[in-house]
This record gives C-alpha cells, sequence and structure tokens, in this order.
C-alpha cells in the first residue's frame, strides 16, 4: 500500500508502478494514481495518445483519482482475468476504478478500441478527479474536442476518439464537466461525486460507429461479465498444476495480453522507451515482433497447454519463412511489426523529454536492419518442436524452410551482430554459432521425421562443422568456461542455453565449468547479468541492470544440471522482484528497481520455461528420493510375542 499527499498527478511513477490492460490488438499501461499514461491505438505499434510515461507535459494521459489527495491505494487484477482494480482508500470513504478493454470476438484487424473506466463508491462517501488529456501522433498532432448532448470527440488528422458516459437517464447527481484549452487542442475534466454503492463510468472509444452516448450501467455490466468469461474460459485452459501456479498463471495472461490476435505474433513489449539505465541512452522502442523472442513463446505456450496460440505464432512465422523478405542480412529479419510487415526504420522524438530525462526517446528499431545468426536455429527449433506436438508444416512451407537451411550452409561461418543487439561491431559471437547449430541439427530431424526431401548430407557435415567449431574456438583454456565471441575472455549469459538446446549435456565437465565462471563473474545474489559491457564493449554509454530472462535461464540451467536447491532459491528470490500485480520488466537495478521496458515478454517466457522445468526436476528428485523406513509403533510393557511381530 502507498499513501499518497498532493492531487497531483506523479511526473514519473515507477515503471513497475503499473498494472496492463489489452483487447489484443493493443494495450495500455495504468499507474497506481489511477493514471493512463501510455497507449497506442489502433495497434500495439501505432503513435501513442497518451505518451505521459516518456514525458509527462507533452505526452498526454487520462486520469481517474480521489479529489482528497491525501489517499492510500492498492492495486489488483479481478481473479484470473486481465481486469485491473485501482482501490483509494482516504478518511471519507474507500472507491475503486475498474479498468478493461473488451476483447473482440473476431480474428480481424480493427480500429475500433474501448477503454472502459468504471468508477463506483464503496465505503463512505467520495469525489472523483477526471482528466482526459490526449497527445495524438506522440504529441506531435494537435486536435479538435468537438462537445455533443452525451459526451465529447477528440479529432485529429483522422484519428476520431469518443467519451461515452456510463449513467441512468434518472440520474441526477452533481457532476461537474469542463474544458480545457492547451496548446495541443482542448481536454476535458470532470468532478464525480459518489457515495457507497453509487458507480458512473466512462468509455473511451476509438472511431465508434455513432456519436457518444449515455451507457446504461447494465450494458457495461454486460461488457464486463463478458470480459470476465472470456479470460477465465482462456486461462481453463492451462495444464499447468505445478508450485508456482499463481506465478505463471498471470505470466500466461501478460503474454496474452502482448499478442497481435489478427497475426498470432507477440510484441517483446507494449512500451517504448523506457530506460535500461536512469537517464541513459539505453532507450528502445520493444513494440514489435522478434523472431527470436517469439519462437521462445512457442515452448512456453505448449508447456502450458496453449496449442491454438502457438499454432497461430507459427502460421506467422511459417508466412515469414515463405515471404524471405530479410533483405541483405539474411531472408529473415530480426524483427517485424505485428501484420508481417519489416519497415522499422529507427527515429528519435526529439520534443519528448523521455522518462525521467531518459533521452533520446526512439520509436523504430535500428537492430531490424542487423546480422543475428541466432534467429535461425530459434525459428528452426520452435518449428520442429512444434512439429512433435502435432503442429507440422505442408509442403511449401517446408520447401520455403528448406531454402533458409540451404542458405545457412552457406553463411554461418561469418561474424554478426549478436543476440544482444549490440552497436559495437560484428563479432564471431560463440551464441550465433550455437544456434546455427541448432537450426541444422532440427532440420536435419524433421527431414529425417518426416521424409521430407532435403539435402542432408550438406546439412549434416555444416551442423558438425559447427559443432567442432564452437568445441575449438568458443572454449577458452584460461577461463575454462565458453566464451562470448571467438578470442575473447569475456562471460555472455546467453550461452546459458547451450544445455537446454542439447548442444552439450548439463553434466559434461566443460559445462559445470562454465556455470561455475557465470556464478563469480555475472551472478549478484542469484541476479544475472547479460554480459560485462566494460570488458565487451557494446558501442553505447553507460551500464545496465541484471537481465531477468537470464535469470530464470539461469534457473533453468541450475535444474538441468542437478543443482536443485541452488535452482530453488535464486527462483524464489527473483519471484520478489515482480511487481505488486507479479509482472516483470527487462531487468532490475541494483536498488531492486524495474528498468527496461514493461511488461517483458521475454522475461515472462523465461518464468514460465523455468517454472515448468525446475518443477518437473524436483518432482523427480521427490519420487526418486530414497523413502526413510516407517517408525515402530511403541510396544507396551509386558506385551505377549505376537503382539511384538504384529507391531514390528
Amino acid at each position: 500500500m502507498a499513501w499518497r499527499e498532493g492531487a497531483t498527478m506523479s511526473d514519473y511513477p515507477l515503471i513497475a508502478d503499473h498494472g496492463l490492460i489489452g483487447d489484443l490488438q493493443t494495450a495500455a499501461l495504468v499507474a497506481t494514481d489511477g493514471t493512463i499514461d501510455w497507449f497506442c491505438c489502433p495497434r500495439f505499434d501505432a503513435p501513442s495518445i497518451f505518451g505521459s510515461l516518456l514525458d509527462h507535459e507533452r505526452g498526454g494521459y487520462f486520469r481517474v483519482c480521489p479529489e482528497d489527495g491525501a489517499y492510500a491505494v492498492k492495486q489488483l487484477y479481478h481473479p484470473n482475468t486481465a481486469i485491473l482494480i485501482t482501490r483509494f482508500m482516504t478518511e471519507e470513504g474507500a472507491g475503486e476504478v475498474v479498468d478493461f478493454m473488451p476483447v473482440s470476438t473476431g480474428l480481424a484487424a480493427t480500429r475500433n478500441h474501448r477503454l472502459v473506466r468504471m468508477l463506483r463508491c464503496v465505503r463512505g462517501r467520495m469525489e472523483f478527479n477526471v482528466e482526459i488529456a490526449p497527445r495524438f501522433d506522440y504529441g506531435r498532432k494537435p486536435h479538435e474536442l468537438k462537445g455533443t448532448e452525451n459526451g465529447a470527440v477528440f479529432v485529429s488528422d483522422g484519428m476520431e476518439l469518443s467519451v461515452h458516459s456510463v449513467r441512468e437517464p434518472d440520474d441526477a447527481r452533481p457532476a461537474r464537466v469542463r474544458t480545457i484549452d492547451g496548446e495541443s487542442g482542448g481536454d476535458i475534466a470532470i468532478w464525480l461525486p459518489l457515495e457507497a454503492g453509487q458507480q458512473r463510468g466512462i468509455v473511451l472509444e476509438s472511431f465508434a460507429d455513432g456519436p457518444p452516448r449515455e451507457i446504461r450501467p447494465a450494458e457495461f455490466q454486460q461488457l464486463f461479465d463478458d470480459t470476465v468469461l472470456y479470460w477465465r474460459s482462456w486461462l481453463s485452459r492451462s495444464q499447468y498444476i505445478g508450485r508456482w501456479r499463481e506465478a505463471v498463471e498471470r505470466s500466461a495472461v501478460t503474454l496474452k495480453l502482448m499478442t497481435y490476435a489478427p497475426s498470432g505474433a507477440m510484441v517483446a513489449a507494449p512500451t517504448a522507451g523506457l530506460p535500461e539505465q536512469l537517464g541513459g541512452e539505453r532507450n528502445w522502442d520493444y513494440r514489435y515482433t522478434w523472431i527470436r523472442d517469439a519462437s521462445f513463446s512457442v515452448y512456453a505456450l505448449l508447456g502450458l497447454g496453449f496449442t491454438e496460440e502457438a499454432a497461430a505464432f507459427i502460421g506467422w512465422l511459417r508466412d515469414r519463412v515463405r515471404e524471405q523478405a530479410g533483405g541483405t542480412a539474411g531472408p529473415l529479419s530480426v524483427m517485424y511489426r505485428v501484420d508481417g510487415s519489416s519497415d522499422l526504420t529507427e527515429e528519435v522524438l526529439d520534443h519528448w523529454e523521455g522518462y525521467r530525462g531518459s533521452r533520446p526517446v526512439r520509436i523504430g528499431n535500428g537492430a531490424a536492419e542487423q546480422l543475428q545468426l541466432d534467429i535461425y536455429g530459434e525459428a528452426l527449433d520452435s518449428m520442429y518442436f512444434a512439429d512433435q506436438r502435432g503442429i507440422q508444416l505442408d509442403h511449401q512451407g517446408w520447401t520455403s524452410l528448406s531454402t533458409i537451411v540451404d542458405w545457412l550452409t552457406e553463411h554461418w561461418d561469418q561474424p554478426d551482430d549478436g543476440i544482444w543487439e549490440t552497436r559495437g561491431g560484428r563479432q564471431d559471437f560463440t551464441y550465433g554459432r550455437l544456434m546455427s547449430w541448432v537450426a541444422l541439427d532440427r532440420a536435419v530431424r524433421l527431414a529425417a521425421e518426416r521424409g521430407r526431401p532435403a539435402a542432408l548430407n550438406r546439412w549434416i557435415t555444416e551442423r558438425d562443422r559447427i559443432y567442432n567449431q564452437v568445441m575449438s574456438h568458443g572454449w577458452n583454456r584460461e577461463r575454462q568456461a565458453f566464451v562470448q565471441h571467438y578470442g575473447s575472455d569475456v562471460l555472455d549469459s546467453a550461452l546459458l542455453r547451450m544445455s537446454t538446446v542439447g548442444f552439450i549435456a548439463p553434466h559434461d565437465p566443460m559445462w559445470t565449468s562454465t556455470l561455475a565462471a557465470m556464478d563469480q563473474e555475472l551472478v549478484s545474489d542469484s541476479l544475472v547479468y547479460r554480459y560485462n559491457p566494460s570488458a565487451s564493449p557494446d558501442g553505447l554509454r553507460g551500464s545496465e541492470g541484471t537481465f531477468s530472462l537470464c535469470t530464470f535461464s539461469y534457473v533453468d540451467a541450475l535444474a538441468r544440471a542437478g543443482r536443485l536447491d541452488q535452482a530453488r532459491l535464486a527462483f524464489e528470490k527473483m519471484l520478489t522482484y515482480a511487481n505488486h500485480l507479479g509482472m516483470f520488466s527487462e531487468e532490475v537495478a541494483i536498488t531492486g528497481e524495474q528498468l527496461g521496458n514493461f511488461p517483458q515478454a521475454f522475461t515472462h517466457l523465461g518464468l514460465i520455461d523455468a517454472a515448468i522445468t525446475l518443477d518437473a526436476a524436483l518432482t523427480r528428485a521427490q519420487q526418486n528420493a530414497p523413502r526413510a523406513a516407517a517408525p515402530s509403533r511403541p510396544i507396551a510393557a509386558g506385551a505377549d510375542p505376537d503382539t511384538l511381530r504384529s507391531a514390528r
């Protein structure tokens, strides 16, 4: 619980002080003070309408809070849903704001989206202040506010945002509404007093099919009930019944919120520009679909039993394989927009100051043009994993995939930009070679197991060449560890996946010594750094926190290596860094503060994978543990021999 003094909006709330709502095409962040400070429309990678998270003066926001500035606040999700409840408590009463976005029944992309905010007083009385101040196109385009009989419409360069009220027609309770003129256009401010048992609401709708209207509470209740039903029905398909069910299911819902339903693609995060170091330049736009991240989602989704979602992504990936529109860097791009297009030109929003002064604020992503050879391994591994579970490639898909594998046999032996998208120049990254081996290994297996036509001799030859090269050049005798790139002594936690993908046995001495080296250099009280930027310059100024995905990968590696007590403690410690709703960003600062874009798909995918691996390992160890002999029952003095025999 947090106690706040004064009725002013926090300039920049902590990154972790947010919840997420969405409708499977876009999403919004809701801060614990009741402010929606990030919302892009009509989809994840569209320009923002509310963006005060990155510039509190020019970004725009939609705030609901008590007029009494001295309040305590708690935030939670309605059980087993993505419906967010923010609870305010003052000396006069308690109130709630219920936020959600109704999910469309079809899979067609649409411009029509609704932000639903229900205000209710649950005890005593409470006066709410509502402020709606959109700033279209990242605050670059002005807007016009048009008042109507039952609401208002914000209009900006073809974008329309309607404001509907939720109330009964005979509701005579006073409500003051006023407009505020600003540099970008008119804003709306509403004062709304409520007493225990009363509720009102606001629905913000893009491209509504009619003018603003009064929505009856019964209609709102139906929207709420339908949304509850959707999320609970979806979550009921989860097959996970392990030790960390609550954390795993919240991660699953969070990942679902970051999935673009029309294509099946998952964004890396719904945000852009949140810093890896406060005040630094490591601020990237993550509102796109990375081949790597989304491939990892196949393992997590199938591991939980969400076959439909995994099949949808495999379909999206199959389309990218068929297009082979990666350009000069190879047949596949590192990342795409959610609709599969690959125009991600990077630009800087010079007019925004950035989260707590962290500049530049970038939109688009220049890393899309990098050569990252590991993506082929992730893509082939996910396709093979899906194939083993009944999601098979058709003939055209296999033909296109074979073309990519043929390309890889000719191009794997070259420097690339690496998994971490550094901007310090290409290197012979060990992880890129490792995952190239995975790509060829899985392609060989698919061809052999399914009887598909393939240049098997060449694929096997190149696979084995990679293996031998990694073992000879990726291994550093002095460090007794596999290293980040050939000729270096720098460790890299990306290589924690070496045993996971089957390149090396988890008990191989070369692997256990690598883990030991990482323990000493990259692990800090169970939290794991990606690498040491000072030892391996990445072309960027500043430092970063520990990388949460790597921490979960470390747990997975420990569990596979049989270090179960250490794995479980590291996992439990990591769960304490989640925010109040069980969500994670990309990194954790030395202070424990969450850093980077939020929430981060990579982190939640890692959590699910680690939970599944660790839970299974603990269960096996429990089943295989020798059973202690049952203690004898106490024998009464003077018992006869028959009694003694039966007691034993």
